[in-house]
């Protein structure tokens, strides 16, 4: 393992924000996972499980504990079922799955998480979710114990899982996926729509808001004209309007006054409560 002190975290999220870890830990095995949980109990110290940090959002101060980031990057196909750890990346997972005609994770190409990171958020879009296809998880607990989870072991929903309340780590995942010829023209073309409607060229945790039932959070931002509004380095995006970006190396107190300005302006003239749906990781864990 890897061990390092009191590292930026900026390097490690999508969003680029973040003071410094006290320990960072990189692991590439559930042996190694295991040996990081132990070091951070042994400090008597919290834990965090990071994949690419594409949801998370660490505060300015950083974070007084151990980030274990997650790099068990395996990978085994059978058929049409896959197994992959939960450090590999979800959206070449997506296009490795569609070139083979394989359907279920075509929405995943493009999304900038791990597949660890995938489970634990349920992660979707274009209709799709990561349970959709999900068979099991390879879940390690806090005790250290590992288990093979039954996706009808786990409670799941909008952006949910189950996982977000226990602590542990998850180190991998299994998918049932189905043939279809079609799947990697869908999925190409769901890229294409992404690099059209979404700001892959800049700093950002993805979605900031769940989707509420009236209308999605980006319509619902974008028709009060707040596209462009900025707090210091925060900026909304001009090109979509949940995604709030990194545009002039903003502070996480940057990140949330926006995130707290859209809110009040949202509520007070559609009357609608928008939900965080990004992590919010706070210095002490």
């Amino acid at each position: 393992m890897e061990l390092r002190q009191n590292t930026s975290l900026k390097n490690y999220t999508t969003l680029g924000i973040g003071g410094s870890a006290l320990y960072l830990i990189e692991v590439s095995s559930v042996d190694q996972m295991k040996e990081a949980i132990f070091f951070a109990k042994e400090k008597s110290l919290p834990y965090l499980v990071l994949g690419k940090g594409s949801n998370t959002l660490f505060h300015d101060r950083g974070y007084l504990g151990v980030v274990i980031l997650n790099k068990i990057t395996t990978i085994k196909w059978n058929r049409n079922f896959v197994t992959a750890g939960a450090g590999y990346s979800f959206s070449l997972l997506g296009v490795q799955s569609a070139k083979k005609a394989l359907s279920g994770l075509e929405f995943a190409s493009g999304i900038p998480a791990s597949v660890g990171g995938a489970v634990f958020m349920n992660a979707g879009a274009n209709g799709q979710e990561t349970f959709d296809s999900l068979v099991s998880v390879g879940f390690l607990n806090d005790s250290l114990d590992y288990k093979e989870v039954k996706k009808e072991e786990i409670d799941y929903g909008y952006r949910y899982s189950s996982f977000q309340e226990t602590k542990g780590a998850i180190v991998s995942a299994t998918f049932c996926l189905k043939e279809e010829e079609r799947a990697r023209n869908r999925q190409l073309e769901i890229i294409e729509y992404r690099k059209n409607t979404q700001p892959y060229d800049k700093k950002s945790a993805g979605c900031v808001f769940r989707n509420p039932s009236e209308k999605s959070a980006g319509a619902l931002i974008d028709s009060l004209g707040l596209k462009g509004v900025e707090i210091g380095g925060a900026c909304v995006s001009m090109k979509h309007a949940n995604f709030l970006i990194n545009n002039n190396q903003a502070s996480a107190e940057d990140f949330l006054a926006l995130i707290k300005k859209i809110k009040q302006l949202v509520h007070q003239r559609a009357g609608v409560e928008l939900e965080v749906e990004i992590r919010q990781i706070p210095f002490e864990g």
